[in-house]
C-alpha cells in the first residue's frame, strides 16, 4: 500500500494557517500526495478535531485534501502497547499510552512513512519507521 501517514501536527499547520510551519507543511503534504495515498488514521483524527467545531466540517476539510482514513490494525496496538511499556520501564511518566506510539506503531506495522514534524518520540520507540520531517 503505497503512500504515507501524515501527523496531526502537520495537518493542524496547514488547516490552522499557521505562519511557520503553514507553507511548509502544505508543501510536504503536496509532494507526499503526489507520490501515492495519504493518509490518516482514528488517532489523527481525533488530534486534528480540535480544529473544528463541526463534525461535518472537519469530514469536509479531511475530503477536500485527499486524505484516506485507515483503521489501526491490531498488530500495531499491540505494538503500541508494547513501545509504551518501554517507555515506563525507561522512566517515562504518562499513564496510559500516548498518541505518537499508536500513530509511530501504524506506520511501522503497515509500512507507510511518516510525514511529521516531531519525529523523537517515533524515532526512538520505532526505528524502521521511515520518517519524513517537515
Amino acid at each position: 500500500m503505497p503512500g504515507c501517514l501524515i501527523d496531526s501536527s502537520v495537518i493542524l499547520d496547514v488547516f490552522s494557517d499557521d505562519p511557520v510551519w503553514g507553507s511548509r507543511s502544505l508543501m510536504a503534504i503536496a509532494s507526499a500526495a503526489e507520490k501515492g495515498m495519504i493518509a490518516i488514521n482514528p488517532i489523527i483524527y481525533a488530534e486534528i478535531s480540535i480544529r473544528f467545531s463541526r463534525i461535518e466540517d472537519l469530514e469536509d476539510a479531511i475530503m477536500d485534501a485527499g486524505f484516506q482514513l485507515l483503521p489501526i490494525p491490531r498488530e500495531a496496538l499491540f505494538l503500541a502497547g508494547k513501545a509504551f511499556l518501554s517507555y515506563r520501564r525507561a522512566g517515562g511518566t504518562k499513564a496510559s499510552p500516548l498518541p505518537d506510539f499508536f500513530i509511530g506503531a501504524h506506520s511501522a506495522v503497515s509500512g507507510l512513512p511518516l510525514l511529521t514534524r516531531d519525529p523523537e518520540r517515533v524515532r526512538t520507540h520505532f526505528p524502521r519507521v521511515r520518517i519524513i520531517e517537515v
